[in-house]
């Protein structure tokens, strides 16, 4: 297996859990030193949040999205020895901010700065306890489609996230999505899930949040990445730094395209899919995805020496 073969993939939220990234800072100083750094930029203890949480403080978007980028960026350090060289990168939602970060288009400061405003913006987008996000499994894309057009009599909803055949992820209004719960229910939904995400993310109740996240990117410096990545909102490969910009506007309001998404990047030639971050939410979507795809994760020094076993390389000293 070459290296040229592999992909990566960064976890969103929905992703976090108190403890994570906890066996690597212990394992790797050059770890201990990424979250040292987040801490200077956000103004807080990134490790004592990530480690220690409160979960309620953890699950609120504002920390999320910064302990989750925080997290990726510290498994992405402990992989950094083994010297691999994706052909393509993809994040789901705030994960797309890993993946540019991965792809050099982003400094490690701006990224975290700009992942902590888009996490306030996104929660002052509307009010706390009026949004809801659920997964409707069992369903195809265009029935979850009509379910919200349907319950979008009574409030905003729609399809946030097609992640993989059968599983969709809606948000809006809560009333909405209740509504589209119901609905779906009737129509052969085999389970509804409420998501521990505190706003209704991927939906047009964000483009207040995108109009004001793309007001701050005026003041970052990007950059033309590395290697493609695979985008949210189309599914297509992007690599210059202004296409970038624009489509990471873009995602806010739009549904992520998940699926496509990972069928974009095997079309490209990635065979094995590297999920870098807390937990294995991406990997087993890929799996869904792709049934013959091979899957790895880094999360904790377990699952990076079974992740470099499988992409054929050796653990460095």
């Amino acid at each position: 297996m070459t290296a040229s073969a592999i992909g990566f993939l960064f976890p969103g939220q929905g992703s976090q859990s108190v403890g994570m990234g906890r066996g690597l800072y212990d394992a790797f100083s050059a770890v201990r030193a990424v979250y040292e750094e987040a801490s200077t930029i956000l103004g807080y203890d990134a490790a004592q949040l990530c480690f220690e949480g409160p979960v309620e403080r953890l699950n609120l978007t504002e920390h999320t999205q910064p302990a989750l980028l925080v997290s990726s960026a510290a498994a992405l350090k402990a992989l950094e020895p083994a010297g691999l060289s994706p052909l393509a990168v993809a994040g789901h939602s705030l994960g797309e901010y890993s993946a540019v970060f991965a792809a050099g288009g982003l400094s490690f400061r701006d990224a975290v700065a700009l992942v902590q405003k888009r996490g306030r913006y996104m929660a002052e987008a509307v009010p706390p306890g009026t949004g809801l996000v659920a997964a409707l499994l069992g369903l195809s894309a265009e029935v979850v489609k009509a379910v919200c057009q349907e319950a979008s009599s009574v409030g905003v909803v729609a399809a946030a996230n097609f992640n993989s055949p059968g599983q969709v992820v809606i948000a809006g209004e809560k009333v909405a999505v209740e509504r589209a719960i119901d609905i779906a229910k009737s129509k052969g939904c085999k389970k509804a899930i409420p998501l521990p995400v505190s706003v209704p993310v991927h939906t047009p109740l964000m483009q207040g949040a995108a109009d004001r996240l793309a007001a701050e990117f005026g003041g970052v410096a990007w950059r033309d990445l590395t290697v493609p990545l695979i985008n949210n909102a189309e599914a297509v490969a992007l690599q210059r730094s202004e296409d970038i910009r624009a489509s990471l506007v873009r995602q806010l309001p739009s549904s992520v395209r998940w699926e496509e998404s990972v069928q974009t990047m095997a079309k490209m030639g990635v065979t094995t899919f590297l999920e870098i971050g807390p937990g294995t939410v991406l990997t087993g979507l890929v799996k869904r995805i792709l049934p013959g795809a091979v899957t790895a994760n880094v999360h904790d020094q377990k699952s990076l020496d079974a992740a470099l076993t499988t992409v054929g390389v050796n653990r460095q000293p």
